[in-house]
């Protein structure tokens, strides 16, 4: 078990959007371990603070996480009747609510602390991904506190930063400097892993950085599936509009569903539904 208290837990794992369930007695009657408003957290392969222990919290961190492997996010009430259930001689009776929170499977990489990406990240916040921001400047990140599951990191090594990525994360790369960009890009397509890349440019910049690439060796499949410019926000280029085309044109890819749905929406993305967004 875990010397950690179960609020500073839940507190962690909300930021980091890691499933886990929060286990609240909310009624006892009779001689019980623990009192009413007593909490504890379970994740996979750890126990934050206790109910007591015993058979009683044995099973309670079993249906928890059988909850979590079965998916099975929301709220569930679990009687335990101490001397019949739980087989334990204190004989009394309590009510166990379990709030299982299943995390979040979508991870957003964004390159770039300028006025496009402080708007991609504000819109971004309500959506619970796992946001880690990247910029290499000393000062991207002043006076900005991060929002719940939103990670700050200094971009020393572009190449370093993009092996970092867990597979399957989905990236907008949007720097100030188009070597950045260039360097970025080319890393992320050489690791062939990442859900989707979206990169902030006009279709100039895209035919220079695609030139470059092609004679890097990047095979063609890869370059192909970098979108740039990416969103259609209808002419506005103000930093609000562009971010907004942004996100619209990323939710059909980081929302779940199965792989030739997402392909699909890969192949749609200028389809007239993304462009009535901004009609």
């Amino acid at each position: 078990m875990s010397g950690e208290r179960w609020y500073d837990a839940l507190a962690r794992l909300r930021r980091a959007g890691l499933p886990h369930v929060l286990a609240t007695q909310v009624t006892s009657q009779g001689s019980t371990p623990r009192e009413p408003g007593a909490r504890m957290v379970i994740t996979a392969d750890a126990i934050i603070d206790t109910l007591g222990g015993g058979t009683f919290e044995w099973q309670l961190i079993a249906c928890a996480r059988e909850r979590l492997e079965r998916g099975e996010a929301g709220l569930s009430l679990e009687a335990f009747s101490l001397g019949g259930r739980s087989g334990q001689c204190c004989g009394g009776f309590v009510n166990v609510l379990l709030e299982t929170d299943l995390g979040t499977a979508t991870r957003l990489a964004l390159f770039g602390a300028g006025h496009v990406g402080r708007a991609v990240a504000s819109l971004a916040a309500p959506l619970g991904w796992r946001l880690d921001w990247y910029d290499s400047r000393e000062d991207a990140f002043s006076g900005l506190d991060p929002a719940p599951g939103q990670h700050h990191h200094r971009l020393d090594d572009c190449n370093a930063s993009a092996e970092s990525l867990p597979a399957g994360s989905h990236v907008l790369v949007l720097t100030h400097d188009h070597a950045e960009d260039y360097a970025l890009v080319e890393a992320l397509l050489r690791r062939g892993d990442m859900a989707s890349i979206g990169l902030i440019g006009s279709r100039s910049k895209w035919a220079s950085f695609r030139g470059r690439l092609e004679r890097a060796g990047i095979p063609h499949d890869r370059i192909d599936a970098v979108r740039c410019p990416i969103g259609d926000s209808g002419g506005d280029k103000t930093p609000y509009a562009v971010a907004l085309a942004a996100l619209a044109e990323l939710l059909p890819l980081a929302s779940p569903r199965p792989e030739g749905a997402r392909r699909d929406a890969l192949r749609g993305l200028e389809s007239a539904e993304v462009r009535r967004l901004f009609s």
